[in-house]
Formats: C-alpha cells, structure tokens, sequence
C-alpha cells in the first residue's frame, strides 16, 4: 500500500527528494490536502498561506533539479510556533493583545531553517504567551481531549500528518509533556544548543527550543539543522555541537546504564503510565539503578517556579500593565504571585539552580540516561487544563538534554511517553542511549 507524502517521516521524504521520486511541491499539496481534513476539528494552525508554502516549495525543487547542493532540511515543511517571528508571517503568541503582529524580521532558528532548505509551511497554536492558558487546539487522537501545551499545535500537527516536523518551545514542559499526549517524538535540546533569538521570551534562564517529529531520526535531524552560536543569546556557547543525527543513529558501544530517581511528586502518576514505566523498565534488568532523591532535589521544582514567574513579570511587564483586562483568569493569578516575589528570593533560587547543575554533571559520570516520566499519563480532558508539567520540570531546570519516545499506550488507547535525560551537551549520546532502548524494549516484547 502507498503511502501519502505527508505521512513519511522527514527523513524517508528527504531521502525520495533526493533520489528523484518525489518532489517538494507534491509533499506540501500532500499536507495541506491533510490540513483541509483535519484542521476544523484540530486547529493546529494560527497562520497558514498555501500558496506562499507552495512557492517555496517550487524553489526547492527549482535548486534540486538545476543540481545546486541540498541543504539538510531540503524541500521540508517545517510548522512554527506563533512565538517565533517570521517577517513574512504574523506571530501573535496565542493572545489578542498580539493579534496581527508582523514583525519586522525572522528569529534566528528561521535563518537556519531556510538555510537548511526547508519549507516554513506556517504557524501553530501556542497557548496564552507560552504559558497555562488552553489553546483552542484538540487531541488528534481523540478531541475530547487536550494536546497539552504550551507547544499544542506543533505537537498536534505532526501527530495528524500536516507536517512532518515543527518546532515548540519549553520552559518547563511545553514540548516533553504534548509529545508524549500526542504520540511523536519530543526532544528538547541541552539549554544554549539553540538560538532564541527573535522568540518570544518569558523566561531568559529557562526558555529552551525542542523539536516534534515522527521518529528519533526526524527530531535529531532538526535539532541538528536549527541549531548553532548566536552571540545575541545570553544562554547561547561558542562550542562545537555533538552531532545529534549521528547519535540517533549509532550502535551503542557498550549496553547503557539507567538510573530512576523516586522523587515526591511521582504518586501523581496515572496507574496505566506506572504500570506501563515498570514494565519497560523491568526489561533493562541490572542495567538500572533506582534511587530516592534526597529533599533538595524535589524542591527544585519550587525554585524553578520562582525564576519562572519572577522573570516572566519582568520580561513582560509593559504587556501585563498595558493590557491587564485581555489576559486571561488562568495567568492573572500567576502573575500577581511573581509580582511578589523579592530580587532575594529570585538570586536564592538561581544560586539553587547552579548547584543542580553541578550535581547533575557529577550524576551522569555513572549513567548514560536517567529515565522517566514524560507526563503523568494520558492526555487530560479538552478544557481541564494542559496536564501537569511536574515530571519536566527538574530536568528543564538544569538546562539537561531530554527526550520522549512514544512507547505506551493508556487504558483509554490514547498515548503515553517515556522520557529519557542526559547529561548537558551530550545529547549525541543520549539519542544513541534512546535508540538502544527502543530496539531493546522491541525485542522483549517479541
């Protein structure tokens, strides 16, 4: 049976581009076919020009046929999140206050993503400014439910086959959690591996940018292609990056090491996600270790949320002054709670943060992953919220490389993640732990 253009992964399509069977105009005709079917019941999409995604794609097949070198993303479509500008296209961050915005020039992941030759097919749903409010997106698995957030149509819109990558942002769970509720692949780079140039910021310590796609070969692809130095970003190093798609795709030398933290917060946990995390990790044997977290590490999540909240009322003061009847009852209360935290209690809990860090670089000397939770299970009801973040928010924290995988299934048949983390700027190595053990988990089910 044949399968549609705009249901092959990224990395199958840009393997027919190359090799002459299939050309980028027919894969984006392909999506947006997908698009017209699926988008009144999903709405994924705050911004979409067929016919300006349609032209690019004619160009990339103009360059492929005239023999020109093909970027990595070539011929691609790639789905945005409206927090990310783009000259050509409005970015109004999930709010009224920012309807009709066009900016004046491309975030620093968009140069890199037209440079890599892809397709930027449009913008998706963000929630309210990144942050708790719902997105009006649903479930493509079942609409009754949510597509979690902040990152809730570029989940959603690879998960319905309109596009076989986009982009998101986290600043504690907002790619992890609605990879794992929608089924794709989520994978949120080490802090500083990736440009937030001309992003919408909420946070300058936590933003972090993260990928979706429909394989680990797919979001190490993108990871790869968008990321890069940018002096104009306080988080950004000027070191080589590991080759993340190499990673995905290498042999582990030697089997690797786990460990499970037990930490406080882990009784919010869905039995179906427990009994399906103890089943996977009962596979790995001697392989995991398992450890109760000491107190501090728990109260990390206190911490991050006061660098979240303290920095947010900073970054967006002028917005939250200006325009406090158009935000929404959900944010209102978060912000008038960071309005009340001190320069003390905010310059404690970065002094805090530095300290995981270090812990966290010591912890990995033994390990190759620490496994996890990517959520607390299936995703919730449409209009009950985004789902709990909670099972992210350490790991975001100390700015570590993380990645879930589309493993389980819940007791309703919607899909449950299991999140891999590794240590900063080793992420080449984590995707090469998390290939191994999505071969592994295959086989013992075999």
């Amino acid at each position: 049976m044949k399968i549609a253009p705009n249901a092959l992964s990224a990395t199958e399509a840009g393997r027919n581009m190359r090799e002459g069977r299939l050309s980028s105009v027919d894969l984006v005709k392909s999506c947006l076919t997908r698009i017209a079917e699926t988008e009144p019941d999903l709405q994924a999409w705050a911004h979409l020009d067929g016919d300006a995604a349609l032209a690019q794609a004619a160009e990339m097949d103009r360059i492929r046929k005239a023999g020109y070198p093909l970027g990595a993303l070539h011929g691609i479509p790639v789905g945005l999140k409206d927090i990310i500008d783009t000259k050509d296209m409005p970015t109004e961050r999930g709010t009224p206050i920012f309807a009709g915005r066009q900016p004046d020039t491309d975030a620093g992941i968009v140069d890199r993503l037209r440079e890599a030759g892809a397709v930027i097919m449009g913008k998706t749903v963000t929630t309210e400014l990144a942050f708790a409010h719902p997105a009006v997106t649903r479930n493509p698995h079942n609409p009754a439910h949510s597509p979690g957030g902040s990152s809730a149509g570029s989940a959603a819109a690879v998960a319905a086959h309109n596009v076989p990558l986009a982009i998101g942002t986290q600043t504690n769970g907002s790619v992890i959690r609605p990879a794992s509720f929608c089924g794709v692949f989520g994978f949120k780079p080490t802090r500083g591996m990736i440009s937030r140039r001309a992003i919408l910021q909420t946070s300058v310590t936590l933003d972090q940018v993260g990928c979706f796609g429909r394989t680990l070969d797919d979001v190490a692809l993108l990871a790869d292609a968008i990321s890069g130095f940018d002096p104009s970003d306080p988080a950004s190093f000027a070191r080589p990056r590991p080759e993340m798609a190499r990673g995905a795709q290498a042999d582990v030398p030697v089997e690797p090491d786990f460990l499970w933290l037990d930490l406080p917060y882990f009784d919010r946990l869905n039995d179906d996600a427990r009994e399906g995390l103890a089943a996977v990790t009962d596979t790995l044997g001697a392989k995991i270790e398992r450890m109760t977290a000491a107190a501090p590490l728990a109260d990390l999540i206190r911490v991050q949320g006061i660098i979240h909240e303290f920095e947010i009322c900073q970054h967006l003061k002028s917005t939250f002054d200006d325009h406090w009847d158009q935000i929404s009852s959900t944010l209102q209360p978060i912000i008038t709670r960071g309005r009340a935290i001190s320069q003390a209690q905010y310059e404690d809990a970065q002094n805090v943060s530095t300290s995981a860090e270090a812990f966290f670089a010591n912890l990995f000397v033994d390990f190759d992953a620490i496994i996890a939770p990517s959520a607390a299970g299936e995703a919730p009801l449409f209009g009950s919220g985004t789902g709990d973040p909670i099972f992210c928010t350490i790991w975001t924290l100390a700015g570590l490389p993380a990645v879930t995988l589309p493993m389980l299934v819940g007791n309703t048949g919607l899909p449950v993640g299991v999140q891999l983390i590794g240590a900063t700027e080793r992420d080449d190595r984590l995707l090469r732990t998390a290939n191994w053990l999505q071969h592994h988990v295959s086989a013992a089910d075999a």
